[in-house]
């Protein structure tokens, strides 16, 4: 019979609330859009995925371009994300910029979540 862990409740809460601190969902993000709350949406995709589609308003900032990171805010949280769930371009990023002292939060899930949830695209640089 499999044993199964029984986590501890203090570094459960811990863990979670961690979580709720730094991600979001695609949903949640959609509501801070359309509320005009204070975010920078931020794309971390290569820049030809970019324009094929796109959260509406998300600045597009690749890999290369990490160092010098134009268009992100220390004033209001960035929100970061990549292709998909399993892709972890978007965590990649958002401990970069974290380093270099933005607020980051990562939404869960990427792109392809948005899209899932038939949000608004946008397309095009």
């Amino acid at each position: 019979m499999a044993k199964i862990p029984k986590p501890d409740p203090q570094s459960a809460a811990r863990y979670f609330q961690s979580k709720l601190d730094f991600t979001c969902g695609p949903i949640e993000l959609s509501h801070w859009l359309d509320e005009g709350a204070a975010v920078n949406v931020v794309d971390v995709r290569a820049p030809e995925d970019y324009a094929k589609g796109h959260v509406p308003g998300a600045i597009n900032l690749p890999r290369d371009q990490w160092q010098n990171p134009k268009g992100l805010s220390k004033d209001k949280a960035n929100v970061i994300y990549c292709y998909s769930q399993t892709c972890h371009l978007a965590a990649a990023a958002a401990l970069e910029f974290a380093k270099q002292g933005f607020p980051v939060v990562e939404m869960e899930g990427g792109f392809t979540a948005w899209q899932k949830a038939q949000l608004e695209v946008a397309v095009g640089v």
